[in-house]
């Protein structure tokens, strides 16, 4: 285990609101201040989702960019921008909200059964993303709900949409989609290409279990209220108290926390690069 931890904070998400958790932040200066405590903590990427005056999920690219502008010269972890189709499903939505000036931003490359609705990404619409994100030199996130999605990313790859090294995110534990187990962990890493980077998202009460088994493998870890609301049964959990429990346990077995230009190389990125920076 001698590569260092990438720690990704997924903080808003789309779907947490106030009445369900008081930290949840929706407000560009809530995510803003919230990143930059998570920052403090041990994390180097932030995933970046917005919320309108409602907090209903916003696909509006001024409010991704005023995340983005807001953190400049303040923070140094990799912007993350989410192309996630709640807060817009239709290709232009989704293509847009890569021109705010992050470094990296997730492709789902397939379509999988939320608890309450589909999640559909056509092939059209994932080639788009992919195109778009190659053009913009922004890094891919391959978002991973299935093992069908990750030799979709294999696909992508030999037709030449997606660059070597590629980094993937195993979402494990969403209802409707793959369970969090560890056999299915072990299955899906063992089909990575050579060089590849790795990051699981638990959700719910997968997350900490989920996480540790990262560790322990070899990958990164994605924690964050988009995710999982609580820190332990019945206490609700804010995003710097779930990094820095996961920094600690990392710690103690033996793995230290990458900084912000520690993950930059060891995802490929350019030093410095981004809108944080």
């Amino acid at each position: 285990m001698s590569e260092k931890l990438i720690i990704t904070i997924a903080p808003t998400g789309s779907v947490p609101k106030k009445k369900q958790t008081p930290h949840v932040p929706v407000t560009t200066e809530e995510i803003a201040k919230d990143a930059l405590a998570c920052e403090e903590a041990g994390a180097s990427i932030l995933h970046i989702h917005t919320r309108d005056e409602q907090e209903n999920p916003s696909d509006d690219p001024r409010r991704f960019k005023e995340v983005v502008d807001a953190l400049k010269g303040k923070a140094k972890m990799i912007m993350q921008i989410s192309t996630g189709g709640r807060a817009g499903s239709d290709t232009a939505s989704r293509l847009q909200r890569l021109s705010v000036g992050g470094e990296m931003a997730s492709l789902s490359t397939g379509s999988v059964n939320f608890p309450n609705s589909a999640y559909v990404n056509p092939p059209d619409l994932i080639e788009a993303l992919a195109g778009e994100m190659l053009k913009l030199d922004i890094k891919p996130e391959i978002e991973v709900f299935d093992l069908a999605m990750l030799h979709n990313a294999l696909a992508l790859r030999e037709k030449g949409l997606l660059r070597s090294p590629l980094h993937f995110n195993f979402v494990m534990g969403l209802k409707g989609a793959m369970p969090a187990r560890i056999e299915h962990l072990v299955h899906l890493t063992g089909f990575l290409p050579k060089g590849s980077t790795w990051s699981v998202s638990g959700v719910a009460a997968a997350q900490l279990p989920m996480a540790v088994h990262a560790i322990l493998m070899g990958g990164h870890v994605r924690v964050g209220l988009e995710d999982n609301i609580y820190f332990k049964k019945g206490e609700l959990a804010t995003n710097a108290g779930l990094i820095k429990r996961i920094v600690e346990i990392s710690r103690i077995l033996g793995r230290e926390v990458a900084t912000p230009d520690q993950a930059r190389d060891i995802l490929g990125l350019k030093p410095g690069k981004g809108g944080g920076s």
